[in-house]
């Protein structure tokens, strides 16, 4: 207030407008608010789908997250990017708050209509990611639903890393002692790495993607499966550029994560850098296995 001009700066006037700007402000945005929902309301009845609006007074990513915890919603849909977006955003602070402090079944919505998404296009494939985890397979399950409505395939895709322990052994060559050495076999470690550990980590992931075809096939459905090596967010994000799927779906929490994770590591990671729309499930199942 200080840096008004003179005029202004005298207690009567400055309450008067005060209390004009609150009366503006709280109007303002109550009218924009009303005007927001207005536009969902006319395609919500366009569309035939039930509606009912709802105008919160508060912090955005708060009052969502709130509300979201309160309610036994199904699905929460948001854009990826907000009012705020810049050229170089992947994704809005509200959208990426909510999907961290959420258990709710979460759609990210990217591409648009006008962007160039062919919602309704054929040929474009719901990609999956599988790790073995229950929130993986729930994924699965989630993705075939969607399969079946909007007439799309499923692919599933899973990734390992051989080339951790070439790190890690590099790492531990430069600090471990002579006698450490001896004490931890060292050689014999990196040989059993190389020789048992490496291939039976291709060997888990593609198991986890027999499974995955035998889910399908139970439900009368063909899988194609796709296995790569290398980190699993970054080849999964090369895979989707490459791939342009219609919809990238994601257990929130993978194989190594605990009760108490709020998001696993390569979901975050690709909920904010996927080129397509992301479907977040916070769902469980663990096929049978024999």
């Amino acid at each position: 207030e200080y840096t008004l001009p003179e005029e202004f700066l005298n207690e009567k006037e400055m309450e008067r407008q005060r209390k004009l700007h609150d009366t503006l402000i709280t109007m303002g945005l109550r009218l924009i608010s009303d005007s927001y929902l207005d536009q969902v309301k006319i395609l919500c009845e366009k569309e035939s789908v039930p509606y009912s609006g709802k105008i919160i007074d508060g912090l955005h990513w708060r009052s969502l997250v709130k509300d979201i915890r309160e309610h036994p919603y199904d699905l929460v849909v948001m854009g990826a990017l907000g009012m705020g977006a810049t050229k170089d955003s992947m994704i809005g602070s509200v959208c990426e708050r909510v999907a961290r402090r959420t258990n709710t079944d979460l759609l990210l919505v990217r591409e648009t209509e006008n962007g160039g998404a062919h919602a309704n296009g054929h040929g474009r494939r719901i990609l999956v990611g599988i790790d073995g985890s229950a929130h993986s397979f729930a994924a699965l399950l989630t993705a075939f639903k969607f399969a079946e409505i909007f007439d799309k395939e499923v692919e599933a895709v899973a990734v390992y890393d051989p080339y951790l322990h070439y790190v890690l052994f590099h790492m531990i060559s430069k600090v471990l002692s002579e006698e450490g050495a001896k004490v931890f076999r060292f050689k014999e470690q990196e040989k059993l790495h190389e020789e048992i550990i490496d291939t039976g980590l291709g060997r888990i992931y593609q198991t986890h993607l027999q499974v995955a075809k035998e889910v399908a096939q139970e439900q009368g459905l063909t899988l194609k499966t796709t296995l790569l090596d290398g980190k699993a967010y970054p080849k999964i994000l090369k895979y989707a550029k490459e791939s342009n799927p219609w919809l990238l779906v994601l257990g929130k929490i993978g194989y190594h994560g605990g009760e108490d994770l709020d998001i696993g590591n390569n979901t975050e990671n690709l909920l904010r850098m996927a080129p397509c729309n992301v479907f977040v499930s916070t769902r469980k199942h663990l096929p049978p296995l024999e």
